[in-house]
């Protein structure tokens, strides 16, 4: 901490009247203290500065209570690659662990609760000395300086009116520190004593807190004995692993006796509730009963599909608007009735800690009872005889409690805490959890609305879960957003707040992107963004880290957040489009220009609406932001992006639209020659390209385009040597390599090169060096068709890709293009009962694409897979008509095509398995049906 200057009593002007530094006081310098700070600090640049504090009497290095535990068994209950305190960069505890600790950490691995607290130490320490050189000094915003002060807060004092208003923070000594704004994350209470009888309350054989320093030490000198736990969640398990370890045998003790449920060992992608999103978006109270069946259907759809964790973990972004959805009179009994069970499965154990719970009970070391404690009664020998209400006896050693924080705020043991209650400035939250907050996180008072915000365990009432990493990061930036928001209105030197600034001409413009259209963010955050939209306009990777950085330069920048949840959603990366998201809202202020809000407002529908609230609304940004380069990227289905419409004539359409806006740029030509090549139009559609290419070497779509027109037009050898020199050229940087890789298999499949096409499958199509969607449609899809196109003698090596792929992706595809790929696979591995549960899947959809097509492929892929080729053939046939409805393109849908062909010949319908080669033969050159025909007999 740095002078005197942090206690000056003069607020907001230097000696010479001129405007100082704004002043904001996070009280709690513990995890989420240090969040709020890092989040100020991103976002906080002034053009008067501004100086954070960090308000603690406690050692308050970041660590908190929670993440303080040395203990190596102590692990963290969410995986690593969720637990960033920089909402940018996903991955950055991971990182952190790697240079610090563990080399071979991995983004899943469930690592030691301390190794976090190290990391959120590291952080505070660093914010604290913005002058240092480490790589992640990068969050330290210029004009941000964050101060640490080592006293405890009293109370929070405001006096004046209107312009007049101030705030000061008056510390346990009497001093006052003059602040435009606090922000409390003083952390959870201490755990609740209602239910600690009179007798064990006098002993000294009670652990009141289990995390005070010492607190689980055995006496010196005592045998191992019997402890018993009060409680049996996740705190239960800690106490359980550390006292064992010291020869303890633990009884865990609570009123319906259930312990965490495990995470898996693999992770899977979270399944949202289409049924309780639309529930919460009626905007209407929801009673407790319909939210418990709703919920409790969702799980038992996961149940179904192999797995509830899946589903459980969808209803995290949804958790804090279905509990403000319930009428707070229902709550009371959800507390008690519905949400220990929600508990056990919501806040699940690292699966190495539920494997050494379940090998403590084997050995008789840890014992997991329903009941109550009715009395305590201590023994001669010092030991407490501990009664049940269920009539049942146990005598320990010790009793821990572990029954969680107290909820009710009036039994607050903060000083700020009680005085806010005291004074009106606070007023208790429903149930009396917490203090009451708006949506954006600021106190309530009883008479006016004060210059306070909360974090954490203070919104309980208004949030239900609001301690966990996730839920404190995106408040950390939420309230710092406002209050930095608030803070450029600030009064000055020469008079009231300011008002809101609108451009001048004796103004900087704003930066425009590469298409004209105004950022609201500095000059480099808007060169980082420009930089991400390019990526995505050629189809290269790396839009994501622009994107990240541009945030980093400027966290106010709402449309780099939107843009940053946007394409994390729809390419499927690793980062958090939600977080993304959430910091996009809540850093969106009155500055931004219309074609900003109504992007996140595109980002909101497409992340938490359904797929068709989401086509629409981004169809309708597009109509009237028609050069919004980054929307119409994502808006017409190419190789990168689903697009609005799964149907060809729809997407032609869009396109055409958008012709007198674009004009003869190089992003939109390349669009159109893909047109162009889809409606048979081949000339054009290579001029297109090539005019597109000449301007703009690394244009994506153009390249696209032309290689679909070699494919068509049968110029197999050409396009082949075309198309392997610009992957080894500019290809390298192409965000969809496996996809050109699949074309030039195609071209290699075409002209008879079978072990140039092997070579290829292993260098550029087989996992790991493809995954996920990408997978299915490129490295399984291109098996099959060696399959029936008798070019792979052996094995095929489908199973590795199906291993690849996420299991929902072929359980239950989104849209009908993934299902057809997903059967396509499942048919390669010849996995006859994958099919039935796709089938199932497709069956129940709404979609009448899904619902009728996609039932019918599985039910040919099916008989194809049992050779039951009559039957193959029968339905493929009627299939024909309705296969362009499946999206993709004439190359991708030509597997269908494949399968017939195969299925005919097996068959023995020999003459129309040779009238289906002639007709594809006049379409366009291909030597392999050529000896396919002469393979036929007539």
């Amino acid at each position: 901490m740095a002078g005197a200057d942090v206690h000056s009593d003069t607020q907001g002007y230097d000696a010479a009247g001129h405007p100082g530094p704004a002043r904001v006081a996070v009280v709690g310098a513990g995890p989420a203290g240090t969040l709020v700070a890092a989040a100020l600090a991103r976002l906080g640049a002034l053009p008067t500065g501004l100086e954070v504090l960090l308000v603690d009497d406690d050692a308050g290095d970041g660590r908190g209570t929670a993440f303080s535990t040395s203990c190596p068994d102590h692990l963290l209950n969410v995986r690593a690659r969720d637990l960033s305190a920089r909402p940018e960069v996903a991955g950055d505890f991971v990182d952190w662990v790697r240079a610090h600790r563990d080399p071979a950490a991995g983004p899943d691995d469930f690592l030691p609760r301390g190794w976090f607290g190290d990391y959120l130490a590291a952080l505070q320490s660093q914010l604290l000395a913005p002058d240092a050189t480490d790589a992640t000094d990068a969050i330290d915003a210029t004009g941000v300086t964050v101060r640490r002060v080592p006293a405890g807060a009293l109370a929070v004092d405001e006096s004046g009116e209107g312009a007049e208003r101030r705030t000061a923070l008056v510390l346990r000594s009497g001093e006052r520190l003059p602040v435009d704004a606090v922000v409390l994350a003083v952390g959870t209470e201490r755990p609740g004593l209602d239910w600690v009888p009179p007798t064990l309350l006098a002993s000294d054989r009670l652990v009141a807190d289990p995390w005070r320093p010492g607190a689980l030490d055995r006496p010196a000198g005592a045998p191992p004995g019997t402890v018993l736990v009060v409680g049996t969640g996740l705190t239960m398990a800690d106490i359980a692993l550390t006292v064992a370890a010291d020869g303890d045998r633990v009884v865990a003790l609570s009123r319906r006796g259930r312990l965490p449920l495990p995470h898996s060992a693999q992770r899977r992608a979270p399944r949202p509730s289409t049924a309780l999103t639309a529930a919460i978006g009626d905007q209407v109270a929801l009673p407790a009963e319909r939210v418990e069946r709703l919920v409790r259907e969702h799980l038992l759809a996961g149940a179904r599909g192999g797995d509830w964790r899946p589903a459980m973990d969808g209803l995290r972004p949804l958790t804090a608007l279905l509990w403000q959805r319930v009428p707070e009179d229902e709550r009371r009994a959800l507390l008690r009735d519905g949400i220990p069970a929600w508990e056990v499965r919501r806040h699940r154990m690292p699966p190495a800690t539920a494997a050494a719970l379940a090998r403590l009970r084997r050995e008789g070391r840890l014992e997991v009872r329903r009941g109550e404690v009715a009395d305590v009664e201590p023994l001669p020998d010092g030991r407490l005889l501990v009664a049940l209400a269920d009539g049942g006896r146990v005598v320990v050693d010790r009793v821990v409690n572990a029954t969680g924080p107290e909820r009710e705020v009036s039994r607050s043991r903060n000083p700020v805490v009680v005085d806010l209650l005291a004074s009106g400035l606070g007023t208790a939250g429903p149930l009396g959890m917490g203090l009451a907050t708006d949506p954006g996180g600021r106190l309530l008072g009883r008479r006016t609305a004060p210059a306070v915000w909360a974090v954490g365990a203070l919104r309980r009432g208004e949030l239900w879960e609001t301690t966990a990493v996730p839920e404190l990061r995106a408040q950390a930036v939420s309230v710092a957003a406002q209050v930095v928001a608030r803070l450029r209105t600030r009064p000055t030197a020469t008079g009231p707040a300011s008002r809101p600034q609108v451009p001048r001409r004796d103004r900087p413009s704003r930066p425009l992107d590469r298409h004209g259209n105004p950022l609201t963010t500095t000059a480099e955050a808007a060169a980082a963004f420009d930089r991400g939209l390019l990526r995505v306009l050629r189809v290269q990777s790396g839009a994501e880290e622009a994107f990240a950085e541009a945030v980093r330069l400027d966290g106010g920048f709402a449309l780099g957040h939107a843009a940053l949840a946007l394409v994390t959603h729809e390419l499927g990366s690793t980062g958090d489009p939600a977080e993304a998201l959430a910091t996009a809202r809540a850093t969106l202020d009155h500055r931004a220009t219309d074609r900003e809000r109504s992007l996140v407002d595109v980002v909101t529908r497409r992340l938490h609406g359904t797929r068709l609230d989401g086509d629409r609304a981004l169809r309708a940004h597009v109509d009237a932001f028609p050069r919004d380069g980054l929307a119409v990227s994502v808006a017409v289905p190419t190789i990168a992006f689903s697009g609005v419409t799964d149907l060809q004539h729809e997407a032609w359409a869009l396109v055409e639209s958008l012709r007198p806006a674009w004009g003869d740029d190089w992003f939109f030509t390349g669009l159109l020659a893909f047109v162009r090549q889809e409606q048979g139009r081949y000339d054009e559609a290579d001029r297109l390209s090539a005019r597109s290419l000449a301007r703009e070497p690394g244009a994506g779509h153009a390249v696209h385009a032309r290689t679909h027109v070699f494919y068509e037009t049968g110029a197999h050898a050409e396009g082949l040597r075309w198309l392997d020199g610009w992957i080894r050229g500019g290809g390298h940087e192409a965000s969809h390599r496996a996809h050109f890789a699949w074309h030039a298999a195609l071209h290699e499949l075409a002209l008879g090169s079978v072990e140039d096409l092997r070579r290829r499958y292993e260098a550029q199509l087989a996992p790991p060096m493809v995954s996920g969607v990408r997978a299915l449609v490129d490295s399984a899809s291109l098996l099959w068709r060696c399959r029936v196109t008798g070019s792979w003698d052996d094995e095929l090596p489908v199973r590795a890709v199906l291993d690849s792929v996420d299991d929902r992706l072929l359980a239950q595809p989104t849209t009908p293009f993934t299902a057809l790929h997903a059967a396509v696979a499942l048919a390669a591995a010849r996995d006859v009962a994958g099919l039935a549960r796709l089938r199932a899947h497709a069956a129940a959809r709404p979609h009448p694409v899904m619902r009728d097509v996609v039932v019918a492929l599985c039910d040919a892929l099916t008989a194809v897979a049992e050779e039951r080729w009559d039957d193959a053939v029968r339905t493929l046939r009627l299939l024909g008509p309705w296969v362009a409805q499946l999206g993709g393109s004439d190359a991708q849908r030509e597997v269908v095509e494949e399968t017939l062909l195969l299925a005919l010949v097996r068959a023995g319908r020999c003459g129309e398995a040779r009238r289906l080669l002639e007709a594809r033969l006049d379409r366009r050159p291909s030597p392999i049906d050529t000896r396919r025909l002469a393979g036929v007999p007539g």
